[in-house]
């Protein structure tokens, strides 16, 4: 069986990043008796200029995306797309606009922990965001989060308070972003391939059995 590496460079805050993670899920249990994926998650910050107490969500995005009706129908058909994959998008609850800095030190401690550990934690960030309308810049929300995930609080609290791991987020958000990535999601194969944009199950599931094939000849060829 051939293996497979995807980086998800993505923000918590996108909601196309969470469509994408539950397509991308579909598309892993499609071919899953064919081909190994191990999955990495990437930072990257759609909103950098918001301050680290956040923003009024709906006027945040009302004046981002240009008045009320357009985030409406962007809501509407996110709804419907997450509803297809089991999200339960609730953008009513969202009430602050968070910064998201804090959220992807989280990830990048997560990821130290264990590919498992950092995907529970991307999963539970997304949730709390865009089903439950917890505040994700919020040090006492992610701090559960972080707990829920398997990880230690008391060191996710006191490594919070601290600027730990700044830098390093913002050195893989600026990395890339010189590779060209100025969109999310963005899924990286093998560190060569690129899928761009929450692309449906088939087609993910058709480009992994594509890389899995071009890899396995590849090394047919080494032989």
């Amino acid at each position: 069986m051939e293996r497979v590496t995807i980086d998800i460079v993505s923000d918590v805050v996108c909601p196309w990043c969470y469509l994408g993670k539950a397509r991308l899920e579909l598309a892993i249990a499609e071919v899953q008796d064919e081909i190994g994926v191990d999955v990495n998650w990437r930072p990257y910050r759609l909103n950098p200029d918001i301050p680290a107490e956040g923003v009024d969500q709906k006027a945040y995005l009302e004046a981002k995306l240009g008045g009320a009706e357009a985030v409406t129908r962007g809501h509407e058909m996110l709804t419907q797309l997450g509803a297809e994959v089991g999200i339960h998008y609730d953008f009513a609850a969202i009430k602050i606009g968070p910064n998201t800095l804090d959220a992807h030190r989280l990830l990048h401690w997560a990821g130290v922990e264990g590919r498992e550990i950092q995907d529970r934690a991307a999963t539970a960030l997304f949730k709390a965001n865009f089903e439950e309308g917890r505040n994700i810049g919020d040090h006492a929300v992610l701090a559960d989060i972080a707990e829920a995930s398997g990880m230690d609080r008391k060191l996710v609290e006191n490594l919070l308070a601290t600027d730990a791991d700044k830098d390093t987020v913002l050195g893989e958000i600026d990395a890339a972003q010189q590779m060209g990535v100025n969109g999310v999601p963005f899924f990286i194969v093998d560190g060569q391939y690129a899928i761009s944009g929450a692309q449906t199950p088939d087609v993910l599931s058709n480009a992994l059995r594509e890389i899995a094939q071009l890899k396995a000849e590849a090394r047919k060829g080494m032989i």
